[in-house]
């Protein structure tokens, strides 16, 4: 999906140049997106709050040297102007990608100022990632690399802790699993409880849920239960980079939906593994934080300057990159 630089100039003939991190480019844009939509922050507006982090975000993303198309945006056409589903974006020119965009991941977290709003971009290659329209809900899986070949999405909740607690060397006490809190999570709550795990539970925001329990060093350990079917693909190209496990099985809400995903040939019993969500070996992730949270650190203004902190996440690499930026308020 990249392009490799021009070769001839090295000295030596067999190396290549590395090539140019499409991410690098990308963050430019999130960061503007949780900039704009951290004003926002605990007004309860979430629809200005996403409003703003929309127009900032396309602004940036058509200086991009790529092809997209929104295959995951903000809606259909009529309903969404920008970053509708179908848009092209970038400068056109360069590699030809798939792209996801979430402006703010949590609008309901940003509207009341709760941790964890994230701003999102996750791209690759050109037809590869699923279509998420015919079903919006889906039963999902994630863990880190330990978890392969270990947890099942079609097992027991206490059998997939257990596993994986001795795949980690941790006591199943020492297991902490990721759940939104919602009314239809309280039987899996009572099962991981039941287990001798501990749950952290969600209030929104299960991308950065899913992306914390497949990257080194976090404390939580599993992220489980039923989320948004778009919210999966995009978390599936963060933990291809980041080598985990995120197996999904579509959920449908209700008899009508049920009837959609069979007529468009989906497989409500099968499990969807991570290539099946993107089916691409060349990912990006790209999030910054309006909000604190345990991914990343949320926008902060100081009279001087506007701080971010953002994660770059590539599959191609398996490169993890962290960047702080400062940005004068007066250059915006």
């Amino acid at each position: 999906m990249t392009d490799l630089a021009d070769v001839s100039d090295l000295h030596e003939p067999h190396l290549l140049a590395p090539d140019r991190n499409l991410g690098m480019e990308l963050v430019r844009a999130t960061e503007a997106a949780a900039i704009q939509a951290s004003a926002w922050v605990g007004r309860g507006q979430k629809e200005k709050a996403d409003g703003a982090a929309v127009d900032a975000m396309r602004a940036f993303l058509g200086t991009v040297h790529f092809d997209g198309t929104v295959v995951i945006g903000e809606g259909e056409k009529d309903n969404a102007p920008m970053l509708y589903n179908g848009e092209r974006v970038g400068d056109g020119q360069g590699p030809a990608c798939d792209i996801a965009v979430d402006p703010v991941d949590g609008t309901s977290l940003t509207a009341a100022g709760r941790n964890n709003a994230l701003s999102v971009i996750a791209v690759a290659d050109r037809g590869s990632m699923f279509d998420p329209t015919a079903v919006f809900y889906m039963d999902k899986l994630v863990c880190g690399p330990e978890g392969v070949g270990v947890v099942d999405l079609e097992r027991p909740i206490a059998e997939n802790i257990r596993a994986l607690a001795k795949a980690k060397g941790k006591e199943v006490a020492d297991i902490v699993v990721a759940v939104l809190d919602r009314p239809r999570h309280a039987r899996l709550i009572e099962e991981i409880r039941d287990a001798g795990a501990s749950t952290r539970l969600l209030l929104d925001g299960d991308v950065a849920g899913g992306i914390n329990a497949a990257r080194d060093g976090s404390k939580v350990d599993l992220c489980v239960g039923v989320g948004g079917t778009p919210e999966g693909i995009i978390t599936a190209c963060a933990v291809k980079a980041l080598g985990g496990v995120l197996q999904g099985r579509l959920a449908p809400k209700d008899d009508a939906e049920r009837e959609k995903a069979l007529a468009a040939g989906h497989d409500l019993d099968r499990v969807l593994q991570l290539d099946d969500l993107v089916r691409s070996d060349n990912t990006y992730f790209v999030a910054t934080g309006v909000t604190n949270g345990e991914l990343v650190r949320g926008v902060e203004r100081t009279p001087r300057v506007i701080r971010t902190e953002s994660i770059v996440l590539r599959s191609a690499s398996g490169t993890v990159r962290r960047v702080v930026a400062e940005h004068r308020p007066e250059k915006w």
